[in-house]
């Protein structure tokens, strides 16, 4: 659990350095491409293309294609049509997503899961409630869109390579690889090469969102899902949202109530606890 902790703060400032210095000033097609094609750099190197069966190579790629050229698509474009927190709160069923879809495969209805995540559902919603905007509608659509897909990645890698002894730095360029080809296609189809970074700042922070948050993140999050279970992954998703709430907060000195936020995290947390709590029994009678 300590690498979905770990990327859990590391995308904490993704939210607000999208939502502040990039929506709606650098066209988001051009944002997802390039965030897309530093992290393939990263990982390039460490690729050994002739020791990978192509039919495992080619399901990381689709699974690349799907949790982040897709999720990205949907992702950033919704910061147009909505405010950070807003986006932060639109992501509260991504857990519901990662428990069903895992349901629908094993073929199986798991309670404790389901009933573990819809509790970390409503301590997100707790943290913040507050009126519509008139775009509200357009832009859960589009949250949802991105909560699916970053899901449905999640939970193809997490079955697909807890089955494999293959090392992960070794075979993930293929998931950057196939978020990049949607990317590649997407920007070049309807991107505005008219709205490109015009500052420093706005290149140093996709060179940070690319490398850093997209690179070792993605990694990190999806080695770290191969070795927790299903209710473990949901919650994770979920602390995301206090998290980056927390940090739009105190650097960008946006309007939260402490105490929603307060009680909305002691829930998320509580859920984490039970769900390990829940999983130590089973594990202990299971063992009798």
């Amino acid at each position: 659990m300590a690498y979905l902790l770990s990327v859990t703060l590391l995308w904490a400032f993704s939210f607000s350095l999208i939502g502040v210095y990039l929506a709606g000033q650098v066209d988001a097609w051009f944002s997802v491409f390039i965030r897309i094609a530093f992290a393939t750099l990263i990982f390039l190197p460490f690729l050994k293309i002739k020791k990978i069966d192509k039919r495992i190579a080619l399901k990381i790629m689709l699974i690349g294609a799907v949790q982040l050229g897709m999720m990205y698509i949907f992702y950033y474009h919704s910061f147009l049509y909505l405010s950070v927190p807003e986006v932060l709160l639109f992501t509260v069923m991504t857990p519901i997503y990662v428990t069903l879809l895992n349901d629908a495969l094993d073929k199986c209805f798991n309670p404790r899961f389901f009933a573990v995540a819809l509790i970390a559902v409503c301590g997100a919603v707790t943290i913040r409630y507050e009126s519509i905007t008139s775009d509200f509608l357009f832009g859960l659509l589009l949250v949802q869109g991105a909560n699916f897909c970053f899901a449905v990645g999640q939970v193809a890698y997490s079955r697909l390579m807890s089955k494999s002894e293959l090392d992960h730095k070794t075979v993930f360029g293929w998931f950057f690889i196939g978020a990049l080809c949607i990317a590649t296609v997407c920007y070049a189809l309807f991107g505005d090469a008219s709205k490109l970074p015009t500052t420093n700042t706005q290149w140093w922070i996709l060179l940070y969102l690319g490398t850093v948050a997209s690179g070792l993140g993605y990694f990190a999050w999806n080695k770290g899902a191969t070795m927790v279970n299903v209710g473990t992954l949901a919650i994770m998703n979920n602390l995301l949202i206090p998290a980056g709430i927390i940090v739009n907060l105190l650097i960008w000195n946006k309007q939260a109530d402490l105490l929603r936020l307060s009680i909305g995290a002691v829930i998320i947390v509580s859920a984490l606890i039970l769900n390990h709590y829940l999983n130590k029994r089973v594990t202990i009678s299971s063992t009798i």
